[in-house]
């Protein structure tokens, strides 16, 4: 065999895994320009012309248009990342698109991909354990490092960080530590709004009709998780004598139920599904606010918040004495006549905070509204899990104490460990890149301060390019964030190591309709 047919024999054994690396270095290559405090943004614009403006690295990756399955793999690790801890997606993005390529370049140099998947493994392991070992714990909800958090998370966005920071402390530490709850839940955007932050709810849903009352006190509160409408029977059973009798009953039971509402003085009605002529009349005449067709997640929330409990259509059958403890209570119910929205304030269940981010238009909106629950899913994920270093300062103590590991490492497994060192580096040569500085210089520097002074949370200020210690900054994230973007970026790296050969996958619809025109009855060719 020649050396040209040898080498053409290695490029094909080699082609899905090069494939696999571009793939998820182009989706890298995205987002690197958004991190960091000088990070810009990104214009998304779909195929109606609908534009999207944003940093945010995991909204960026869902609305890609992205067909390779390489780069699928990728961005689904960073949705579930978004739903698990609400921020990071732009790092772990950023150290899988190293990792891999570094990878990618050992296994082309001849380490087994074995071996590179060995050494990151080690790597990320041990990486962790240095993550854990520098956290710093949080002591408290006044904790002034909370505002700093939702000061990063949140871009530097002040006023943000001041309403995310004020939601926490009237939601309170015990509720912020149910891993249930998410803070970031609780927020909403509308543009023309002004920035608020108040102990109730906002049901994004108009009252039924204009006649219904403006506002309520003293609110007694009923929520039926289905229709407010008498039971439906079948049209050939409203043809028998019995059937309609049946259909005759059935309404006047529905109007008693309706009657035991008014009498149990409940002034608000939230109903999942529709809500019908006749009830609505009642409903409106009795002064009663209602609305109809409301989310289970505002049913949920409005139950907590109350001391309600959702109750059933059939439910209403039962005796009054047994529905009224159904009922929830609040001080206070009113509509926002400007946002169309109806307000819940002072619930008698559990506390319950709102935060309306106001935005000049519908599009900075959107983004307000994503940088905000960012903010918010860092600042609870601090109170559960601590805070480390940010600016990248922590990554490059990782990869300094693998460095440090490399060589108790037998084999070739250390090439691979080099893979997690040269992603760990990633993040903060990505920060002083967009911030104008030379990335190799800086990330050097940082490298040699830390090691001369022994303090971990040193790194680069971007406002001047200079060494800097993180946490006098304020410059901080939280542990779990962190942590879960290097395991994500060790998955993702992983996973596409391990792809030998891509094969593209019969279509089982155009297999079947094929074998159909196959068959010696869809050709007449079936002998008898």
């Amino acid at each position: 065999m020649s050396f040209q047919d040898n080498t053409q024999e290695v490029d094909e054994k080699l082609a899905a895994l090069i494939t696999n690396s571009n793939a998820i270095r182009a989706v890298a290559s995205a987002v690197e320009g958004t991190i960091g405090p000088k990070g810009l943004d990104i214009m998304l614009v779909d195929r109606f012309g609908e534009v999207t403006i944003t940093n945010d690295g995991v909204t960026i990756l869902k609305q890609m248009d992205v067909n390779h399955p390489a780069a699928k793999i990728l961005i689904n690790i960073a949705k579930a990342q978004q739903e698990e801890v609400g921020d990071g997606t732009t790092t772990a993005t950023i150290m899988a698109g190293a990792m891999v390529s570094e990878g990618v370049s050992q296994i082309l140099r001849g380490v087994p991909v074995a071996k590179v998947i060995e050494g990151i493994k080690i790597g990320i392991k041990t990486a962790q354990e240095t993550l854990e070992s520098n956290a710093i714990p949080i002591t408290g909800i006044d904790d002034i490092n909370l505002k700093n958090i939702a000061l990063i998370a949140g871009r530097e966005n002040e006023d943000i960080a001041e309403l995310v920071t004020k939601a926490a402390k009237l939601v309170g530490e015990e509720k912020l530590k149910d891993k249930n709850f998410k803070l970031k839940d609780i927020i909403m955007a509308r543009a023309g709004a002004e920035n608020e932050v108040f102990l109730g709810l906002i049901i994004d849903k108009e009252k039924l009709n204009s006649q219904m009352p403006q506002e309520i006190s003293d609110v007694r509160v009923l929520l039926i998780d289905d229709a407010l409408e008498p039971e439906e029977i079948a049209p050939e059973a409203l043809r028998t004598e019995a059937g309609f009798a049946r259909y005759l009953a059935m309404k006047e039971e529905f109007k008693e139920n309706l009657k035991k509402i008014v009498d149990l003085n409940v002034n608000l009605v939230l109903v999942d599904k529709g809500i019908n002529d006749e009830a609505e009349e009642i409903l409106t005449d009795a002064g009663i606010i209602a609305l109809e067709r409301v989310s289970r997640k505002d049913m949920e929330k409005v139950a907590e918040h109350t001391g309600a409990r959702i109750i059933k259509r059939l439910g209403l059958n039962k005796p009054v004495e047994e529905i009224r403890s159904y009922i929830g209570q609040a001080e206070k119910v009113y509509e926002d006549e400007k946002s169309k929205q109806l307000r819940i304030v002072g619930g008698k269940g559990n506390p319950m905070a709102t935060v309306m981010v106001g935005a000049a238009t519908e599009e900075i909106a959107g983004e307000r509204e994503r940088i905000a629950k960012d903010a918010a899913s860092s600042l609870q994920a601090a109170i559960l899990y601590g805070i480390v270093p940010g600016g990248g300062s922590i990554e490059i103590a990782m990869s300094r104490e693998l460095e440090k590991q490399r060589a108790k490492i037998k084999g070739m497994a250390a090439y691979g460990l080099d893979c997690v060192i040269l992603a760990l580096k990633k993040p903060l040569a990505q920060i002083v890149y967009n911030s104008g500085y030379n990335p190799l210089e800086k990330v050097e520097e940082v490298i040699y301060t830390q090691t001369e002074k022994c303090i971990n949370s040193i790194g680069i200020n971007c406002e001047n390019g200079e060494v800097a210690d993180m946490v006098e900054l304020g410059v901080l994230d939280p542990a779990r964030v962190k942590s879960y973007a290097l395991k994500a970026a060790g998955e993702v790296s992983e996973a596409i190591l391990r792809i030998n050969t891509i094969i593209k996958k019969r279509d089982d619809a155009s297999a079947a309709q094929k074998a159909t025109q196959e068959s010696p009855i869809a050709t007449g060719e079936m002998d008898f």
